[in-house]
């Protein structure tokens, strides 16, 4: 939970207030993989990729992690600009706050 984002995850469903917020699977697995140790740790993009998409990591993968990064930023931030709930790490990676 971040604010008024809540993420359910028997039916991998988020919500802002009570608002439904649509994630494609990718979007919801990427944003309830890094939720899980919210704010402690960032994660790579390398381990986002290997996580979510359970295969190994390639030069090219770290692009498809930050087009998902930013489409998911875009539905759950109110100014995806300047995020608030997914912030980037500069040159490590990725945290949920």
């Amino acid at each position: 939970k971040k604010g008024d984002l809540k993420i359910n995850t028997t039916g991998n469903k988020v919500f802002s207030g009570d608002e439904e917020i649509y994630l494609t699977e990718t979007e919801y697995e990427i944003l309830s993989f890094n939720a899980e140790i919210q704010g402690e740790k960032f994660f790579s993009v390398q381990n986002i990729y290997e996580s979510v998409w359970q295969e190994p990591f390639f030069n090219n993968s770290a692009n498809t992690v930050m087009v998902h990064i930013r489409k998911l930023r875009l539905k759950i931030e109110k100014n995806p600009q300047k995020p608030r709930i997914i912030q980037t790490v500069w040159g490590k990676g990725y945290r949920i706050e």
